[in-house]
């Protein structure tokens, strides 16, 4: 990892185990601020799936190529399309990379997208939508406050 890699952490009440189903269920927080689809699937080691955002202004297909039970999912990202930049192929070859470890009696959850550096064109706008995403609806289907 690069230590300009975009990354975002939360610390919650819930166990390690809550944090590792809100995150493998990705319908449940990957949603809502766009017009999007999903398909495929999101749970278990190979499994891969296709998000479909902002009417055709994002596309990505990812594969689970990690997953250790309440501890880390990693999602490789293998297709792609970020029509609102000039290079719609940056987040191919990226990783998407959920770290999760009990600290004391709460659980951290740190989200780091390797690869999506500020050096490249989509960053000032992926990395706000990442922070939305983890920081708003992620939390909230971890903690059960749905907002």
């Amino acid at each position: 990892m690069n230590k300009n890699d975009f990354s975002t952490a939360l610390l919650v009440d819930q166990t390690p185990e809550e944090v590792f189903n809100a995150v493998t269920n990705v319908r449940g927080w990957w949603s809502g601020l766009f017009a999007e689809s999903f398909e495929g699937n999101t749970e278990k080691l190979h499994d891969e799936f296709s998000f479909y955002a902002g009417e055709g202004a994002h596309y990505s297909k990812q594969k689970l190529v990690e997953v250790v039970p309440n501890e880390k999912v990693v999602w490789l990202v293998t297709d792609g399309a970020l029509t609102f930049v000039e290079k719609q192929d940056e987040w191919i070859g990226t990783k998407v990379i959920f770290n999760i470890a009990k600290k004391g009696d709460k659980t951290q959850l740190i989200f780091t997208h390797e690869g999506l550096t500020p050096e490249i064109e989509c960053y000032d706008s992926c990395a706000p939508a990442w922070t939305q995403y983890v920081q708003t609806k992620l939390l909230s289907l971890i903690t059960g406050n749905n907002q």
